[in-house]
């Protein structure tokens, strides 16, 4: 029986998280004495890891910046969660389109530049996190677009990468996808533009939740 596996970023194409990444990385900036960088550039790097992330928005710091400035980050975040802060709702229909996706034999997973913790906290929250069967994060691989997290994801459902499909906002999604030899999906609800992911590579742009459904729907 053939295995099929749509692998899910997080953020910008499950949930919309863009508010808290901003705010977080601007108090990171702040209590690390660095003026914050632009939200629009913020957004640019989401789905990079946290350090990799640093780079971008710093490209001219070392290393040492960049790892503090990580854990600056870290500590933004966690203190926005404690006091409540923390808003990272589901896009409209995702709920819907993952039920129906493991009701028609669909193995799930998700791939993001989240914690282990970060993600669970989030599944969780949303009650789906059991719907997933393979969950890979930022903890233990190397930033997007390395293609170490689509492996992993496949050898755990001994999927492949021809039955497999990366679902993602962004190029680093993409680019990851075409690495690990799946086809790609660029959503146009999250943080780079179509125009964009269309240049990476993308093999399909879902415009709507309804658009995604049914492309996977077709999928063989």
């Amino acid at each position: 029986m053939t295995v099929k596996i749509a692998i899910f970023d997080c953020d910008g194409t499950l949930v919309d998280s863009q508010a808290n990444i901003c705010m977080a990385m601007e108090h990171a900036f702040e209590g690390a004495g660095r003026t914050p960088p632009l939200r629009q550039d913020i957004r640019r790097v989401v789905g990079l890891s946290l350090v990799e992330s640093m780079r971008v928005l710093l490209p001219h710091a070392d290393d040492k910046t960049h790892d503090e400035l990580a854990e600056h980050y870290r500590g933004a975040f966690l203190n926005l969660r404690n006091n409540g802060l923390v808003d990272e709702p589901l896009y409209d229909g995702m709920a819907a389109l993952l039920s129906e996706l493991d009701e028609d034999g669909w193995k799930l997973g998700v791939a993001t530049g989240k914690s282990d913790r970060g993600l669970i906290r989030c599944l969780d929250h949303h009650a789906i996190t059991g719907l997933f069967v393979t969950l890979q994060t930022a903890d233990r691989h190397p930033s997007k677009p390395h293609p170490s997290m689509v492996y992993q994801a496949l050898a755990d459902v001994g999927a492949d990468a021809r039955n497999a499909v990366v679902i993602g906002d962004t190029v680093f999604d993409i680019h990851m996808g075409r690495a690990a030899g799946t086809r790609t999906v660029g959503v146009n609800w999250g943080y780079h533009r179509v125009a964009e992911l269309r240049e990476a590579g993308a093999d399909y742009i879902a415009e709507s939740m309804d658009d995604l459904k049914a492309y996977l729907k077709d999928f063989a």
